[in-house]
C-alpha cells in the first residue's frame, strides 16, 4: 500500500529538489513518455524513458533522490495527480509510461488500453529478441480509465512493465547512479519501442 494517496500529502512530508525532483522537455508531439516512479523508486524507468522520448515525443519523470527508502514516494498510477505530470498527459494524445515490477526473468509486460499500439509494440520487441506479451497480472495491466496512461484519451494509452532482471540486463550497476551505465542491451530495447511508435504516430498525421 502507497502511504500517501495524493501529491498534496506528499509534499507535505518530502521535499522537491530534497526528496524529489520532477524533470520535463516538451516536444512537438502528440505522444509523451513519462516515468511516473523513476530515480531510487523504481530504478533505471527515467533513462528508459527520456532514451524512447528522444527529441521525438515530450518526457516527463517524477524521480525519487532520497538516499535510501525512495518507495515512499510511489503514488499509485491511478492516483498520480502530480500536476506538472497531469498537464503533460492531458496535453498529449497518447501516453506511454515507463514502469519497473519484480521478477528474474527479462520480460516487457504490455499493458495499457490501446490494443492495437499495444499489440505492435509486443511484435517489435519479439522480432528484436525480447520476451514482451500483453500483461494479463492484476495490478500492472494498466487498464484502470483513472491511470495516467489512459485518464485523458478515449482510446487509452500503453504501460510498460519491466522486470527486475530486464532492467539489470539494460545497466550496470542499476542501484547506484554514480556508478550506471548502459548496456547494448539498454539500446537495443529502445530502438525497438521507438519504432512502432514513430510509425504509429506518423499514421495518425493528417
Amino acid at each position: 500500500m502507497d502511504k500517501f494517496q495524493s501529491y498534496d500529502v506528499l509534499r507535505k512530508h518530502y521535499r522537491l529538489g530534497q526528496d524529489f525532483v520532477i524533470l520535463t522537455r516538451q516536444a512537438d508531439s502528440r505522444l509523451a513518455l513519462m516515468a511516473p516512479h523513476g530515480g531510487g523508486i523504481e530504478p533505471g524507468t527515467v533513462d528508459i524513458a527520456d532514451a524512447i522520448a528522444g527529441s521525438d515525443f515530450t518526457f516527463y519523470a517524477f524521480k525519487g533522490i532520497r538516499k535510501s527508502g525512495n518507495r515512499v514516494l510511489h503514488l499509485k498510477s491511478n492516483r498520480f495527480d502530480e500536476p506538472m505530470g497531469v498537464a503533460v498527459a492531458a496535453r498529449a494524445e497518447i501516453v506511454m509510461t515507463i514502469h519497473g515490477c519484480q521478477g528474474r526473468e527479462q520480460a516487457i509486460l504490455v499493458g495499457g488500453r490501446r490494443s492495437p499500439l499495444k499489440e505492435n509494440i509486443c511484435r517489435y520487441l519479439g522480432q528484436a529478441g525480447f520476451q514482451a506479451r500483453i500483461c494479463t497480472t492484476k495490478g500492472l495491466r494498466g487498464v484502470d480509465p483513472e491511470n495516467i496512461c489512459n485518464r485523458f484519451s478515449t482510446q487509452g494509452g500503453i504501460q510498460l512493465e519491466l522486470t527486475r532482471g530486464l532492467r539489470e540486463a539494460m545497466f550496470h550497476h542499476l542501484e547506484r547512479r554514480s556508478l550506471r551505465g548502459k548496456t547494448l542491451f539498454f539500446f537495443s530495447f529502445i530502438k525497438a519501442v521507438r519504432q512502432p511508435l514513430l510509425e504509429h504516430m506518423e499514421a495518425l498525421e493528417p
